[in-house]
């Protein structure tokens, strides 16, 4: 009997290595090699070349005039982040922390898609029991869609046929496994081979496929990065700490805009759309605060109106801090450099903390403006003549020495 050979598969990227060893030479995370069995060729090889198949191919023009239909959910902040509405036959993939609210939105769109045809809720960390107990707790007690607590891929593609469901919810793809694979469940060639089984049922029967992911604490999702690659869609739950509003960010989407924006609410009732998102990122103070600017960002086709504070204080320690919550680190660091060469802000010896109101990320370099405008307008700066030059006339050489010897020398220069 012929030995069955194996790899080390990295639980992280996904690279395969013939041998173990401690480092993955791909990521450089240490100790994810795992020992899986090699795949094997479906089918042996043949002689003589392969027959050629008859002609099925068809062309671009005939398949450009066929309007994709597309499904309401019930949500109108999720159809924006879609694109329109959940398109037959795609893959979504659904990311979040754990408590986000990534199984209350998919337990409402399935209540709302359930009106448009047959829908199967697959639920592989949950009973059913539990799953009827928060739709009893949303409302949704009365919903007619299909339940099933199955976590083997084959199991719930079959039943889904069966059935005949336009809409299938998986919760969660690390979850489900195949008996293609011998390796546990949450592997990555688990990962690999259940969501490619989901892909192909949802290409070959038109099936809208909803996945819910696990995300790391780095908040990508756990697995290897080909998951992202071969669904459809992806989209991304936000949220700042203690916050109840959420905002659902599209990442990838071949049906509409990416980088679209969703913003939820979370209430005892579940999910409920934000109707005006800029509310929520202001924070409304009755007189105008130092230190505070309003300016506008652009997410997908919807312009937001968010407030960026900025405070700047004497820093206690030998390295000054630079603390950034919903803007780069390093992009803050670039600016108060920018504004140190260019504009004589000298914030070296000074804490810059910088934060973006409402959870919201500030990625659009509009927001340099607004940044570098709270940076500067602490009256401590203002005595300098190099800060005043950001804002008004150069001043000479001279003005600059007698305010540098006057900071070197309190009290006078010393006599030698």
């Amino acid at each position: 009997m012929a030995k069955s050979k194996e790899v080390f598969v990295c639980q992280n990227c996904g690279a395969a290595s013939p041998k173990w060893q401690g480092q993955c030479a791909t990521c450089g995370d240490w100790n994810t090699l795992v020992a899986e069995a090699a795949p094997t060729a479906r089918g042996a090889k043949q002689g003589g070349p392969r027959a050629a198949r008859a002609d099925v191919s068809t062309s671009l023009a005939a398949e450009a005039v066929v309007d994709t239909p597309r499904m309401a959910t019930g949500s109108a902040e999720l159809d924006r982040v879609l694109g329109g509405g959940l398109v037959l036959g795609s893959v979504t993939l659904i990311g979040g922390d754990p408590g986000i609210g990534k199984s209350t939105l998919m337990l409402q769109a399935a209540a709302a898609l359930n009106a448009l045809g047959p829908v199967l809720y697959a639920t592989g960390e949950e009973s059913l029991k539990q799953v009827a107990l928060r739709a009893r707790r949303l409302g949704l007690q009365d919903a007619a869609a299909r339940l099933i607590a199955e976590t083997q891929v084959e199991e719930i593609v079959g039943v889904a046929a069966s059935l005949g469901a336009r809409v299938l919810i998986v919760d969660s793809i690390q979850t489900m496994h195949s008996e293609r694979v011998e390796s546990a469940p949450g592997a990555v060639s688990q990962l690999r081979e259940c969501a490619a089984e989901l892909v192909r049922f949802a290409k070959s029967s038109g099936t809208a496929v909803l996945l819910v992911g696990h995300v790391t604490k780095e908040g990508q999702i756990a697995g290897p990065r080909v998951l992202e690659h071969m669904v459809d869609t992806v989209l991304y739950f936000e949220s700042d700490t203690g916050s109840r509003y959420r905002v659902l960010r599209s990442v990838k989407n071949r049906f509409g805009a990416a980088n679209e924006i969703g913003v939820f609410a979370m209430a005892e009732q579940g999910l409920r759309e934000v109707s005006n998102p800029s509310a929520i990122f202001l924070s409304r103070h009755e007189t105008p605060v130092s230190g505070s600017v309003i300016t506008v960002m652009r997410e997908g086709t919807r312009s937001l109106l968010i407030e960026v504070q900025v405070l700047a204080d004497t820093s206690l320690g030998s390295n000054p801090r630079r603390v950034a919550v919903g803007i780069d680190g390093n992009r803050l660091t670039m600016l108060l450099a920018v504004a140190h060469r260019h504009g004589g802000l000298m914030l070296g010896g000074q804490d810059v903390f910088a934060n973006v109101v409402g959870g919201v990320r500030l990625a659009e370099t509009a927001g340099d403006l607004a940044i570098l405008a709270n940076s500067g307008w602490p009256a401590r700066f203002a005595r300098c003549p190099l800060a005043r030059s950001a804002y008004a006339r150069r001043p000479s050489m001279a003005s600059r020495w007698r305010w540098c010897r006057r900071r070197m020398y309190p009290s006078g220069r010393p006599r030698a």
